[in-house]
């Protein structure tokens, strides 16, 4: 997960986006500054901290709902710190008296909204997405076909959405399935191979990589609708059939080619980029 700061009335909000739940992650301590008017960081962390405390003490699920991620402070390094949904810090921010209350949740809210539209028109979160991979230098070709999978994994979670397929959990597991089962290793070892840690994957795969993901999770929807695959049973057994389906396209072009379809490459910045690591694969690999 990139962080991606938004601003509220000059004041930067650092949040990141989660791809499994798909929503964003708001640090928490960002919107108690804001609300406390604190021009000082860790006075604000010292007002969470005891908010906090009195919450849990009175069993509030706001703080249960709250995550740790690491997020970048001041200084350039990273930090754990707490993060929470939107809909979270709109139940959180009734605890706390302030003039900005108002404001930050209608803020929040708005956020919520723009979330809501790019999921009933997905062509606006993939026209931002294409501004950003242009200014980071990808080939028309390669955000064509970046773009392209992105539909086709739209597709795959609509038709889980509305076969007892929740967000989450279930998404990722489905997707780790399908995603082993067609390239050998799963995603996490993937994203090592390529010396990766908070990006996205996609993002960072090479156009075939691209198109056998896609053909990976194209053949799961069809094969998942022939059957009416409902819930993770179903459906994971449909996730597998078509990551093998994939997998042997994969394994017919490499013998031709002589080439491995998953590679070590990525786009990371010149500053940042480094060899990734081989994953130790099983005897029935063939790269």
């Amino acid at each position: 997960m990139q962080p991606q700061p938004a601003i509220f009335e000059e004041h930067e909000i650092r949040r990141v986006y989660d791809e499994a739940t798909e929503t964003w992650l708001f640090s928490v301590i960002d919107i108690i500054q804001v609300l406390t008017q604190q021009s000082d960081y860790q006075t604000a962390r010292k007002y969470w901290n005891k908010l906090k405390g009195r919450l849990g003490m009175e069993g509030s699920e706001s703080v249960t709902n709250c995550h740790r991620l690491k997020l970048p402070a001041a200084d350039g390094k990273n930090y754990l710190t707490d993060v929470a949904t939107a809909e979270t810090l709109l139940r959180l921010v009734q605890s706390v008296p302030s003039p900005k209350a108002e404001p930050i949740k209608l803020w929040l809210a708005k956020v919520g909204y723009e979330r809501m539209q790019e999921m009933a028109d997905p062509a606006r979160s993939l026209e931002r997405a294409r501004e950003t991979w242009q200014k980071h230098g990808r080939s028309e070709k390669w955000i064509q076909q970046r773009m392209t999978g992105q539909e086709t994994r739209n597709k795959l979670t609509d038709y889980w959405a509305d076969h007892d397929i929740k967000e989450g959990e279930e998404h990722a597991i489905l997707t780790n399935i399908i995603h082993q089962e067609w390239a050998d290793v799963d995603v996490k070892q993937h994203k090592a191979m390529k010396g990766l840690k908070t990006q996205n994957l996609r993002d960072h795969m090479s156009e075939a990589e691209l198109i056998f993901t896609a053909l990976a999770e194209l053949s799961t929807r069809q094969i998942a609708e022939s059957i009416e695959a409902t819930g993770m049973s179903e459906n994971g057994s449909a996730a597998k059939t078509g990551g093998s389906i994939a997998k042997k396209a994969r394994l017919e072009l490499e013998s031709k080619t002589g080439k491995r379809v998953v590679s070590l490459e990525n786009y990371l910045p010149p500053a940042k980029k480094k060899i990734g690591r081989k994953i130790p694969l099983n005897k029935k690999t063939a790269f």
